[in-house]
């Protein structure tokens, strides 16, 4: 069985990503799409263009971005699709969720990941 892991985009792929999806919205400075080593783009299930800004990669504001992220992860259908997806493909492989941030502790795809993991284990 595999796992999610995190990651940013500017790292070098490795063989143990597994499939390696961009969560983030907007797509990254310096990177091309033909040498991305991406599998998909997921953009519709990143924060909303709102709450991104509101956020603006500020620490103190990480906790109220997590909350109100996961909130609109709860009531997205693409959310519900995506978790499909990963749950299905966890089976055989591990999945790598990619993201452009410079903060390695306070982003998207950490959030993203605990939604997905606590929805797969309740």
């Amino acid at each position: 069985m595999g796992s999610i892991r995190t990651k940013r985009i500017y790292k070098a792929p490795e063989v143990n990503d597994g499939i390696r999806i961009l969560v983030d919205r907007l797509w990254p400075r310096g990177i091309k799409k033909e040498s991305a080593s991406i599998k998909e783009w997921k953009k519709e299930i990143a924060p909303s263009n709102e709450l991104r800004k509101w956020f603006n990669h500020d620490p103190e504001k990480y906790p109220g971005f997590r909350r109100k992220y996961m909130e609109e992860l709860d009531a997205s259908e693409d959310a519900e699709r995506f978790l499909g997806f990963v749950n299905e493909h966890l089976r055989s492989t591990n999945i790598t969720l990619l993201y452009a941030a410079k903060d390695e502790e306070h982003n998207n795809a950490l959030v993203l990941k605990d939604w997905l993991s606590h929805d797969r284990n309740s």
